[in-house]
């Protein structure tokens, strides 16, 4: 059942938008007007129940204003000290039972994969992450590393991500 979903560093909006077109209320943040404003754009082009609330902020500073059923953080990209202040906020704004998934480059791909950033600072593990909630009560769905096709020089290639999806306890 849909319900409330913030999309944290949303960029153009392609997970905000992909959750609206199943009846999700979403908050797509991002700090870049131009990204909000290309997903403003598609979001012209399509027939939502209900229509995205997009908010220009920086994730590392946004206050939530309202308890979230979802929040989602794909490929965020800030060093160690950002990612776990974006973490613990993005966990903080969900309801008791709410859902907190994160996919980002993992730190292997720099050496085992292809593509992504080539700056191990903004890389990751799900270990990582798990740390980040230290003291936040939440369960464990999935934590760990995924692996992502991907096209190569010599067809396809593989990426590797971490995953992480948790529930926060009430």
């Amino acid at each position: 059942m849909a319900g409330r979903a913030a999309d944290l560093a949303a960029g153009e909006g392609r997970n905000a938008l992909w959750l609206a077109t199943r009846g999700w209320r979403v908050t797509a943040v991002d700090f870049s007007a131009v990204g909000l404003d290309k997903g403003r754009a598609v979001e012209a082009t399509l027939d939502l129940a209900h229509p995205v609330d997009w908010v220009c902020a920086d994730v590392l500073a946004w206050a939530p204003p309202a308890a979230y059923d979802l929040v989602v953080i794909a490929y965020l990209q800030v060093v160690a000290a950002e990612r776990r202040a974006a973490v613990r906020r993005a966990v903080e704004a969900l309801r008791p039972g709410g859902t907190f998934l994160l996919v980002a480059h993992d730190t292997s791909n720099l050496t085992e994969g292809v593509g992504g950033p080539q700056d191990a600072s903004v890389l990751m593990t799900a270990e990582d992450v798990l740390a980040d909630l230290d003291g936040i009560e939440v369960d464990v769905v999935r934590a760990g590393r995924v692996t992502r096709e991907v096209p190569g020089e010599d067809g396809p290639a593989t990426a590797y991500d971490a995953l992480v999806r948790v529930v926060r306890r009430g």
